[in-house]
């Protein structure tokens, strides 16, 4: 691909990162998302063949950039909840790209082979730890790894009006009570 393609498929995704961001898979519009990279709608369909295909790259990409800025450490899943609560926070379309694939992917049979690998690597991790015994086994590998990855994203999940009580709260306080919640999930029994 030369570099003009490529400069225009970078575009495309950063435009529909944020379209879709904004307003789920469905709502999203070809239009908007080509008029902001400053594109057209025919190149939408000819890199990634439809609004979906351009969703599920988008949501690759935001996945592999994850992986790679948060490697987890499952020997301190405290510290890994404290760095994804950090990419969070830095990234905040990452909680909302996530909702919208939870609530408009959920029950269609649509698996995207990177959250699956990721998993994967991920569950044999708590696992293997684990097995190890540096990790408690009264949660499965999977369920543990769960309960890690909701409570590193706790605080984009309540609604407004639990937000409104927790308002006062710092990032940095935000974050202190995510690792803590960790600790204390992962404490010996």
């Amino acid at each position: 691909m030369n570099r003009d393609a490529e400069a225009t498929r970078r575009r495309l995704l950063r435009a529909a990162t944020d379209e879709f961001a904004a307003y789920g898979i469905a709502g999203a519009r070809v239009d908007r998302i080509a008029a902001a990279a400053a594109s057209n709608k025919a190149q939408i369909y000819h890199y990634f063949g439809s609004k979906d295909g351009l969703f599920d790259a988008v949501f690759d990409a935001m996945c592999r950039e994850t992986l790679d800025a948060v490697p987890i450490d499952a020997a301190d899943l405290p510290g890994y909840a404290g760095r994804l609560f950090d990419s969070y926070q830095e990234r905040p379309w990452v909680q909302r790209l996530a909702a919208w694939y939870r609530l408009e992917r959920a029950g269609t049979g649509t698996l995207l082979p990177i959250v699956l690998e990721s998993n994967a690597h991920k569950i044999e991790a708590v696992a293997g730890a684990q097995r190890d015994g540096l990790l408690p086994d009264r949660f499965s590998a999977p369920e543990l790894l769960g309960l890690v990855l909701h409570l590193s994203g706790f605080w984009s999940s309540h609604t407004p009006e639990l937000d409104a009580r927790l308002a006062d709260d710092t990032a940095a306080r935000r974050r202190q009570v995510v690792v803590d919640a960790v600790a204390a999930l992962v404490a010996a029994s």
